[in-house]
């Protein structure tokens, strides 16, 4: 009888630790910045109904916008992370650039960004966004791969929690492999590279050193970027589906 009633009082005790956990998380609400248009519509929209099916079973709130516009002083302040799908680093007015910069650098809350998120420079008559070129490690876009192609990504860091569950190596398809003026590694905390000689078909567009998942610990947020990206067939993909939910849980614990 004794033992049956500690049972019931661990059974008891972990109802409500799972409870107050499930609480804990029912009150993070995510902005999802994304481009709404475009060659990367597709991957999108993939990502949307993903995302919002890890909302209903994870407790979190998404509110999605697709215009910078949306972003200015007191707008990000209830979020306790954004994420930017694919939207590009250029085009935000003042008050949005300064608003997002006081987020992170204040660490009110973390960042996850994707693909589109480091096409950094001067575009469609944009200047480049010099303090967010700094934050992605010194980085500016270079080349990208407009054929596609096939890569090995390796995991550098399999103890980060964001590659928690990760495989050492997985297969990325159909990917425009973005080049930069210079590797960011030594600015940010590299945590995944693609290995360039796995190309399918082989590429000219090469870095060498070619990081591909990082974090930035300089700056209060936690923050992950991930460059893959483009292809909603990555959501049928189970090591792209865990790595980026880890950055999304991981990136929430602020």
């Amino acid at each position: 009888m004794k033992s049956l009633f500690c049972i019931a009082l661990v059974m008891l005790f972990s109802m409500c630790a799972l409870r107050a956990r499930a609480g804990q998380v029912s009150h993070r609400r995510v902005l999802v910045l994304y481009e709404n248009g475009g060659h990367h519509l597709a991957y999108s929209l993939a990502a949307k109904n993903w995302l919002n099916k890890l909302a209903t079973d994870s407790g979190l709130t998404i509110d999605y916008i697709t215009d910078a516009q949306q972003i200015g002083p007191g707008s990000l302040d209830h979020y306790q992370l954004i994420i930017q799908l694919d939207y590009p680093p250029y085009s935000w007015p003042p008050k949005a650039e300064k608003a997002f910069q006081q987020y992170i650098e204040q660490g009110k809350g973390g960042w996850l960004g994707f693909h589109h998120a480091t096409l950094l420079g001067q575009f469609d008559g944009y200047p480049l966004w010099s303090w967010f070129a700094h934050f992605m490690g010194d980085i500016r876009f270079k080349n990208y791969i407009s054929t596609f192609a096939n890569g090995m990504v390796k995991v550098e860091d399999g103890k980060h929690p964001v590659m928690e569950g990760v495989p050492a190596t997985f297969l990325i398809e159909k990917e425009e492999w973005y080049t930069y003026n210079q590797s960011p590694r030594g600015k940010v905390k590299v945590l995944a590279s693609v290995d360039e000689s796995t190309y399918e078909p082989s590429a000219t567009s090469k870095m060498g050193d070619h990081p591909v998942v990082w974090v930035n610990p300089q700056v209060k947020a936690r923050n992950v970027y991930i460059f893959m990206g483009h292809s909603p067939e990555l959501f049928k993909n189970e090591a792209y589906k865990r790595l980026v939910s880890n950055a999304i849980f991981w990136a929430l614990r602020t």
